[in-house]
């Protein structure tokens, strides 16, 4: 595989981590089930416990294709791993879907650590999305509100994907501990990028 750069989207405003959901389909996934029989499942027994049909395709669509950015061999580890490594691999899905979300984290989060700072403040976002905004004509026409939507979309993913913790203003950014097996398959799948964004490797 590889982490394919796409084009920047604000999509992600209505977009959750999904970490349990994430679970669920990898275990379903590693059961035998195919990705057409998840879908399925997801329509006819709303296998997500979705508040509406059309939140359930939303979840169903996205996490489908989270798992699917990275690829089948990751499955073992996966379940093999703890839970933290479990909502690494999630976060690295979202990472890999999401281009904007991912330079936020290798750009923002990880300049920060290299530094030695552990304070992601609410300034550091509004500035990571004004200098994209200064580089991109069409983020550019995005609005303030889009961009901080955007913004708490991406600390609430970092939080629940234990980067962060949830303070309401400064958040402390934790540095995690990687297993072995979740470090090689990332790196050994064109993802070590998604390695040094988290540790803050130069």
């Amino acid at each position: 595989m590889n982490m394919e750069r796409r084009e920047y989207s604000a999509g992600a405003v209505k977009l959750s981590f999904w970490f349990p959901e994430f679970r669920k389909v990898v275990q379903l996934l590693a059961a035998g089930n195919s990705f057409e029989e998840i879908r399925r499942q997801s329509q006819e027994e709303n296998i997500f416990g979705a508040p509406t049909p059309r939140r359930a395709d939303q979840i169903c669509r996205t996490v489908l294709t989270r798992v699917q950015a990275l690829d089948s061999s990751f499955y073992p580890v996966f379940l093999s791993g703890d839970l933290s490594t479990q909502k690494l691999f999630a976060l690295a899905a979202v990472m890999a879907c999401d281009t904007l979300f991912f330079d936020f984290v290798y750009e923002v989060i990880r300049e920060k650590l290299i530094i030695g700072s552990n304070e992601l403040e609410p300034k550091d976002v509004r500035v990571f999305f004004r200098d994209k905004q200064a580089q991109d004509d069409r983020l550019a026409q995005w609005t303030d509100q889009t961009c901080q939507r955007l913004g708490t979309c991406y600390r609430t993913m970092l939080y629940e994907a234990g980067l962060t913790d949830k303070a309401k203003e400064t958040r402390k950014i934790y540095r995690p501990i990687l297993e072995t097996e979740l470090q090689q398959w990332l790196e050994s799948h064109d993802m070590g990028l998604v390695v040094k964004a988290w540790t803050g490797v130069r």
